[in-house]
């Protein structure tokens, strides 16, 4: 079929998003054991062409202001749609086969989802270790497919943008010199060198035992973050109460809200990793969690109803462009953090679980020292993947890189064989680090114009909300600019890592 216009174009693309992201969610919660994303992309295949992506960019270019930005967006929405009408059935073949995936462990077949999650709640030390040992080679049978995948795609999007180099074609999307980022994230992460290595041994021998390895392997990672030993105060059964009464205290009625749908439900197949998928906002937004007990829990909970309350409260009168696309993911992840970071307060703790002060400081920092572990982390697979990416052709070589980078930062043991696995599309781990950033300035912010008691407080909640009726049109660097910061000023960050 001919080309349609921008508009005709953006309503057929707000149902086939709104399909594929349905068929995620129930693939993702359980509800599905096979994925058919193929046929959804095969019934929209006429919309997904080569001509459609020229004739989006031919008006593009002589367009200006929003109406160019949002034609940028729709443009790269085609792009996306042409990749997974080449590659879905590829990807369906191996979401379908990690589905089918068993790992045995003591006498029980597990779903290797199901495994992944019963690391966070299995206590014996040397019963992790063999269980992620499990996990981590059943995970890297697959790697071969996700290399392949990897290469396609690649393939694929160095044609559609003219750009033939990943780091500057993602680069430019962002708006954002992602090597310049990571010099800037780097340096802050050595400022915390220091702090971290004493959060991390105090926290360690209380978590995992002073007889544990100095180096832990990562599959302790989920254990240590749930904050196992304090499960017992940060029960699963009260997690969904507490984190609406949070919410509440800011403005928001999460519960009350038709737009935002709850999954909190536990299945088997269940994707451990909570999440939230926008199908069509801010009319159908789901929220997804799995419980499992222990603060990560709450964390869990108050970081996607950040995404949650974004989406579903974007004014419904905004183009589907800025309701739904984003050149990436770096704003709304502003809000998730933002959200998730209240349990950080000492006064939450002691609030909401009648902690004692030095009880509810103490909880408070096994927070930070989590946050800590995961923002250098995440600064070291940023440094990974620039290096991968700059020597595409070569990626299965960077997988010691990938070890000895993320293993030195976080102090967790990560395997080589994890080199894919643990990586995200698009420089996601740039958008990641860029909220990180974004939300030290937020809660700055915050702290001069509604008081250290910020969290619950209804300017709060005032703020936010005229950011989120914006829905996904700004960038995150240009919350930074109105709040006066320069996008890349670390200081907030460091100050609050390393309190």
């Amino acid at each position: 079929m001919p080309p349609l216009a921008p508009d005709a174009f953006e309503e057929e693309l707000s149902r086939y998003l709104f399909e594929r992201a349905e068929e995620a969610r129930a693939v993702r919660v359980g509800e599905k054991e096979t994925s058919e994303q193929a046929a959804i992309v095969a019934r929209y295949a006429g919309l997904f062409t080569r001509a459609q992506h020229d004739a989006l960019r031919g008006v593009e270019e002589a367009a200006s202001g929003d109406v160019r930005e949002r034609l940028l967006r729709l443009r790269e929405a085609c792009a996306g749609g042409i990749v997974a009408a080449e590659l879905a059935e590829r990807s369906d073949a191996l979401e379908n086969a990690i589905l089918a995936c068993r790992v045995d462990f003591d006498g029980e077949s597990l779903p290797l989802r199901s495994a992944q999650a019963r690391l966070a709640v299995l206590e014996p030390y040397a019963a992790r270790d063999r269980l992620g040992g499990l996990v981590s080679d059943a995970s890297a049978a697959f790697n071969p497919e996700r290399l392949e995948l990897l290469r396609c795609g690649e393939r694929l999007d160095a044609e559609l943008s003219g750009e033939p180099d990943p780091v500057r074609r993602s680069g430019e999307l962002k708006g954002v010199d992602l090597r310049a980022l990571a010099s800037a994230l780097e340096s802050a992460s050595a400022q915390l060198d220091g702090p971290y290595a004493k959060l991390r041994g105090c926290w360690l021998d209380r978590l995992l035992g002073t007889d544990r390895d100095d180096q832990p392997l990562s599959a302790h990672f989920s254990y240590v973050r749930r904050l196992s030993p304090l499960a017992s105060t940060y029960t699963k059964e009260r997690a969904v109460a507490v984190c609406l009464e949070t919410l509440t205290a800011l403005g928001f009625d999460l519960a009350g809200d038709e737009r935002i749908r709850l999954d909190l439900d536990d299945r088997p197949q269940k994707n451990p990793r909570a999440c939230v998928i926008a199908s069509d906002p801010p009319r159908v937004v789901h929220l997804i969690t799995r419980a499992q007990g222990g603060l990560a829990d709450y964390q869990a909970f108050l970081h996607e109803a950040g995404h949650a309350l974004h989406y579903a409260g974007c004014d419904p009168g905004l183009p589907y462009a800025f309701r739904r696309l984003a050149r990436d993911h770096a704003l709304t992840e502003i809000y998730s953090f933002l959200a998730e970071s209240v349990t950080h307060e000492p006064g939450w703790h002691a609030l909401h679980f009648g902690l004692d002060a030095v009880t509810a400081a103490a909880n408070a920092e096994a927070t930070r020292f989590l946050d800590a572990g995961l923002f250098r982390r995440y600064t070291a697979k940023l440094r990974y993947e620039l290096g991968l990416w700059a020597d595409f052709a070569n990626a299965a070589e960077h997988a010691s890189e990938y070890e000895r980078l993320v293993s030195g930062a976080s102090g967790f043991r990560y395997p080589r064989s994890g080199f894919l696995a643990d990586m995200d599309d698009g420089f996601y781990s740039a958008d990641y680090l860029r909220a990180w950033i974004r939300a030290a300035q937020v809660r700055a912010h915050l702290r001069r114009e509604a008081g250290e008691g910020w969290w619950r407080r209804a300017e709060t909640g005032e703020l936010l909300r005229g950011l989120f009726r914006e829905g996904t049109r700004p960038s995150s660097e240009d919350v930074a600019a109105r709040l006066g910061f320069e996008p890349l000023d670390t200081g907030p960050l460091v100050a609050e890592l390393a309190a």
